[in-house]
């Protein structure tokens, strides 16, 4: 489980600019081009919020709805707690087993949301912008891999700061 406290750093670091969050979720939308047609996306919050209405514009698919899950408090992986699932006219969309519908998230991790979010829609199309190896079986498609022992530093959690070089010990 990939897990970073305050005393603990990870073992590699991917920071993730704006812009390439941005051409990424428009190189999986060009891979899901071709998985569609969509009837809905379902975001898996809130890492998915973004890609999913990226994905859902590029693709034209005008009905978003949300799972709400909460598994990180920051950065400490916790127990899965379903907060709200997909809404009763979404999962008729996909006739209830999820078949023509599109699960969205930034990253499969160790593959806990996945199993979750693939329990309530099993037939939907599953797709994340990052994947690592523990989860990457859940996905159906994806852009990027890293390893198990990287953590990505999304775009939404970072700030302008002065970033040592690599030979002075940086991340």
């Amino acid at each position: 489980m990939n897990q970073v406290t305050a005393s603990t750093t990870p073992d590699k670091a991917f920071p993730v600019s704006w812009d390439q969050f941005h051409r990424d979720c428009r190189a999986l939308t060009w891979r899901l081009n071709e998985a569609g047609p969509f009837h809905a996306v379902v975001a898996i919050t809130r890492g998915g919020l973004v890609p999913a209405a990226i994905v859902a514009r590029e693709l034209g698919v005008r009905v978003i709805d949300t799972v709400c899950i909460a598994s990180y408090d920051h950065t400490n992986q916790s127990k899965l707690m379903v907060l709200k699932g997909i809404s009763d006219a979404t999962a008729q969309l996909g006739g209830g087993t999820g078949k023509g519908l599109l699960i969205v998230d930034d990253l499969v991790d160790t593959g806990a949301t996945a199993r979750v979010v693939r329990a309530m829609i099993p037939d939907a199309h599953f797709a994340t912008v990052y994947a690592k190896p523990l989860g990457k079986p859940l996905v159906d498609t994806f852009i990027t891999e890293v390893s198990q022992d990287t953590w990505i530093y999304f775009p939404w959690d970072l700030g302008l700061a002065f970033a040592p070089p690599l030979r002075d010990g940086a991340a």
